[in-house]
This record gives C-alpha cells, sequence and structure tokens, in this order.
C-alpha cells in the first residue's frame, strides 16, 4: 500500500515580523492601536526575523541531502513567503527541482473588525466583543467579518488532506503562523478544545520555532504522524540569534 502521510512534516512559525514588534510595544504601552500602516498580508520580516530565518535554513542545510525538505508549502503572508525564501536560499531545501506551493489555507487567523486592535483597544472601543469572546471561549469566538479558531481548522483540515493525497512519503516543510502551528496540532493529534489552549497557555509559538512530525507505520492500518518535537528553537540559538515569541499584530488571536 502506497504511503499516505509525508515521511516527515516540519511546522514552521514565520520569523520575527515588523507587525510583532510593533504589537509588542502597543501593549507595552498600553496603547489601543498598532502602529503598523500595512495590510496584515503585506507586513515583512524585522531585522532580526531574517537573521532567524537564515539561521533556520543552516539548520536545514546541515542535514544530509536525502533528509532536508523537498516539498515547501507556505502561507501567502509576506514574512511567511520571507521566511521560506530565506531558508532556501541557506540550502535549507533539498536541490532542484523540487514542489514549491503558496497555499492561501495556511494564511493567519483574520481578526476582521478587531485587527490592529491591542487587547486595551478592544475592551475600550468593542467593549461588547470583548465580553462575548469571554464569554464564548477563544476557541469558538468569530470577530464581526472575521475568523474563529474552528474557521482556521475547517481550511487547515482540507489542506492536509491536500498534503496526504499529493505528498506520501515526501518531506514536507510547511511555513505559516501561530495559530497554524496550534490548529494543525489540534487535527494531527486528534486534541480536544481545552488541550490545545492548555498547549496554547503553556507558551506562545517561538519565531522560527520547529515543530516536526515523522511518519510512524504502526500507528493504525496507513500508519500516522507522530510528534517529534514542538517549538523547537536550537537552530538559532546555535547560532546566538535571539529567539522570540512576540504576539502578531491581531491582538484578539492570543
Amino acid at each position: 500500500m502506497q504511503q499516505r502521510w509525508p515521511q516527515t512534516l516540519w511546522i514552521v512559525r514565520h520569523g520575527e515580523s515588523a507587525g510583532n514588534v510593533a504589537h509588542f510595544a502597543a501593549q507595552a504601552a498600553k496603547a489601543a492601536r498598532i502602529d503598523i500602516n500595512q495590510r496584515d498580508v503585506d507586513v515583512p520580516l524585522s531585522e532580526l526575523g531574517a537573521q532567524q530565518a537564515k539561521a533556520l535554513g543552516h539548520w536545514f542545510a546541515d542535514m544530509a541531502p536525502d533528509e532536508r525538505p523537498d516539498v515547501l508549502l507556505v502561507s501567502p503572508y509576506l514574512r511567511a513567503r520571507q521566511t521560506a525564501a530565506h531558508v532556501d536560499a541557506a540550502g535549507g531545501v533539498a536541490a532542484a527541482p523540487f514542489d514549491r506551493q503558496v497555499d492561501e489555507r495556511l494564511r493567519e487567523k483574520e481578526l476582521g473588525l478587531l485587527d490592529r486592535l491591542t487587547r486595551f483597544g478592544i475592551e475600550r472601543e468593542f467593549p461588547e466583543q470583548a465580553l462575548l469572546r469571554q464569554h464564548v471561549g477563544k476557541f469558538y469566538y468569530r470577530p464581526p467579518c472575521g475568523e474563529s479558531w474552528c474557521d482556521v481548522i475547517l481550511r487547515l483540515r482540507s489542506a492536509l488532506d491536500t498534503i496526504s493525497l499529493h505528498y506520501g512519503g515526501r518531506r514536507v516543510l510547511l511555513v505559516g503562523h501561530q495559530v497554524v502551528v496550534l490548529c494543525l496540532r489540534y487535527l494531527l493529534e486528534n486534541l480536544d478544545e481545552n488541550r490545545i489552549l492548555e498547549i496554547d497557555q503553556q507558551a506562545e509559538v517561538a519565531n522560527c520555532g520547529v515543530t516536526e512530525y515523522r511518519f510512524d507505520p504502526s500507528q493504525g492500518p496507513t500508519g500516522g504522524l507522530m510528534l517529534h518535537r514542538y517549538n523547537f528553537t536550537t537552530p538559532l540559538s546555535r547560532e546566538g540569534t535571539p529567539v522570540t515569541a512576540e504576539p502578531g499584530t491581531q491582538a484578539a488571536s492570543q
């Protein structure tokens, strides 16, 4: 029987972005709005974020050629595409030809009306939404014109179907966002609401942190992916690159 799942699946959050830096500054100042002009899709990496992505690329490049990623799936957001480009330029993917695909299903969670507002801003400008989110809970709350975690999970189910259909036995690197990392854990490990929120509360997903799954043929009739490591930051620290885990420009996703 043909192997359904990748041999290895790496899920990586993008490097530190200008939005991460701006959000951290706004939260520290207890400002209502995050000082950034671009659309969220157009927010670039910070200088440090580029260094993080290069360090990650060096870590992949140190692997044997037949162990490096040979499939690259990337969120369309600029910070994710830049991260993937730095990994590629550093020699972190298998020699060409390899599969490269921008996939909009890997995009950041959309905040709609609450985009670019800090927690303080939401409580001040939309107190009814702050109360609703508290009542419904982080997992199910959908801001006006935005998405809930469940909405993200719905599109990621489709993305995983594509991966299992086209990339069985391959080595897949997926570059996305913090909520994407967490929601993929929810799907791949068959977690529930309480468990994934517990994982989320334990620590932020680090910029360029690596979550790695490996194929295990003993997991069911067609095998399955087993978690090997989560939020792994050694690729950065071994080069002396600072590790960051700032929230994004979308405060309500935190």
